[in-house]
């Protein structure tokens, strides 16, 4: 069974942005577990299904196999040493917002600290980094990048990377041109009703993948944590 890994940031566990984005999505990543939808949004199932494989979470380095000679314990161990010399990154508030056909909670004001961060984990993880399959190079739909796109997939094994790079915590599959509006409307006023406060991103998360099932959390890796 193939197994992919990815470098994440998640919402600290029991936090309110936390236990708002596993309900959208319907699945805590960090648990493992399904979660019930909102009150009044159990029709969120049928808008969800693909972004519940993944859970809620910001990519920074995107789905990954492992290179041949490259164990876990070495990607967590260059997980872990970039996160021990990081300091937190201040994001600020969070809006829910249209990406192309997908809603998902973008950054008001993007530090750019951020970009930074994104960039340093693509890089400090690529060492250990298989080589893209035709197939999952097809999945990427090279075809529809621009040339600069094309090259950083290549490259990096991911087109939205570097001055690409937009964080955003997916909160639908990609919606009908008639119904994005209506769920944009629904899904701000359930964010605001989650008591939403400014966010810090002070740790970054391994989580893995065994074929089709759900990304499962490995590990939480707070930022500027010596270790031995």
């Amino acid at each position: 069974m193939t197994r992919r890994y990815a470098l994440y940031w998640l919402p600290a566990p029991g936090s309110g942005l936390a236990a708002f984005g596993n309900a959208v999505l319907g699945y805590d990543n960090a648990a493992g577990a399904p979660v019930p939808h909102p009150d009044g949004l159990g029709d969120l199932a049928a808008v969800t299904g693909g972004a519940r494989i993944y859970g809620f979470h910001a990519t920074l380095k995107a789905p990954m196999r492992l290179a041949p000679a490259a164990e876990e314990a070495d990607l967590l161990a260059m997980a872990r040493d970039l996160a021990a010399g990081h300091p937190p990154v201040t994001l600020g508030s969070l809006t829910v917002a249209a990406l192309g056909p997908f809603l998902a909670l973008v950054p008001e004001a993007p530090p750019p600290e951020l970009g930074l961060l994104a960039a340093e984990c693509v890089a400090a993880l690529d060492p250990l980094r298989a080589p893209l399959s035709e197939a999952e190079r097809a999945k990427r739909r090279p075809e529809r990048l621009e040339p600069r796109g094309r090259a950083l997939l290549a490259r990096w094994g991911y087109p939205y990377v570097f001055e690409a790079f937009r964080f955003h915590m997916t909160l639908t599959d990609a919606l009908p041109e008639p119904d994005r509006a209506a769920w944009l409307r629904r899904l701000t006023e359930a964010y605001a009703a989650s008591g939403p406060e400014p966010v810090v991103i002070d740790a970054v998360c391994l989580l893995s993948q065994d074929g089709a099932e759900p990304f499962r959390l490995l590990a939480r890796l707070p930022f500027g944590t010596a270790h031995g």
